[in-house]
C-alpha cells in the first residue's frame, strides 16, 4: 500500500507539469513549467516524451513521425523564422534545386539561435520583412513562416550575385507559365526592393 502511494506521488507532478507545456517544448520551458531535470528525463526514458532536437522535446502522443523535426526545431527557437530563397522556391515548385541547408530569414538584428538543423540564416530588412510572408503548418500544433512565390522570386533576384542568376530566371519562367500568375502584381511588390525591380522587368521583357 505504501509502495503504491509512493509511485502515485512520484509520477503525478511531472505528468501534471507536462500538460501545461506546448506539444513541442525546450528544456528551459520544461524547467520554467515546474519539471525537474530528473522528472524530465524520466518522462523521456519512459517514452512519454521524445527528443527531437538539441534540448528540444515533444510529447509522444502526437504524430511526431509526420512532422519535419528540423523545421520544428527552427520554429520553436525562432518564432519569426521564415523559409526563403531556394528553400521557399522549392516549396512552391519553382526550382528543382535541393539546398544543402535550409534557407531561413530573420529580421535584421534578431538573435540567430543555435539549432541542430542544417540552416543558413539570412537577415532581411525589418521594414520589408513581412511583405509576402505567410505561414505553413509543420504539424497540427506548429507552423513556420514562408515567403510566397512572388516574394521568393524577388529575393532571388535581389540576391542573385550570391544565389546565381539561373535560380532567378528559372523560377520566374516557371511562375509566369502558371495559371493565375500576375506580372503586374509581382512588379508592384518589387517596387519595395529596388535591387530586384529592374532585373525582373528586363527578364519579363524576354520571357513574355
Amino acid at each position: 500500500m505504501c509502495r503504491l502511494s509512493y509511485v502515485t506521488w512520484h509520477s503525478s507532478p511531472g505528468d501534471e507539469a507536462l500538460l501545461g507545456l506546448p506539444v513541442t517544448f525546450t528544456y528551459s520551458d520544461a524547467r520554467r513549467g515546474g519539471l525537474t531535470e530528473r522528472q524530465l528525463y524520466r518522462l523521456r526514458d519512459g517514452g512519454v516524451i521524445e527528443v527531437v532536437g538539441r534540448g528540444l522535446f515533444r510529447r509522444a502522443e502526437t504524430d511526431a513521425g509526420l512532422a519535419d523535426v528540423d523545421l520544428l526545431d527552427i520554429a520553436r527557437r525562432a518564432p519569426l523564422a521564415t523559409l526563403c530563397l531556394t528553400s521557399a522556391l522549392a516549396r512552391h515548385g519553382l526550382t528543382d534545386e535541393i539546398p544543402a541547408t535550409i534557407d531561413v530569414a530573420l529580421p535584421r538584428g534578431t538573435y540567430r539561435p543555435r539549432v541542430a538543423a542544417p540552416v543558413t540564416w539570412h537577415l532581411f530588412d525589418r521594414d520589408t520583412f513581412e511583405i509576402g510572408r505567410t505561414t505553413v503548418p509543420i504539424d497540427e500544433h506548429a507552423s513556420i513562416g514562408l515567403y510566397d512565390a512572388p516574394r521568393s522570386i524577388i529575393d532571388a533576384a535581389r540576391l542573385r550575385y550570391r544565389e546565381g542568376s539561373e535560380l532567378v530566371y528559372g523560377a520566374l519562367k516557371r511562375w509566369l507559365g502558371r495559371r493565375g500568375s500576375s506580372p503586374s502584381d509581382l512588379l508592384a511588390m518589387a517596387r519595395h526592393f529596388p535591387q530586384a525591380e529592374r532585373t525582373l522587368r528586363e527578364a519579363m521583357e524576354i520571357l513574355l
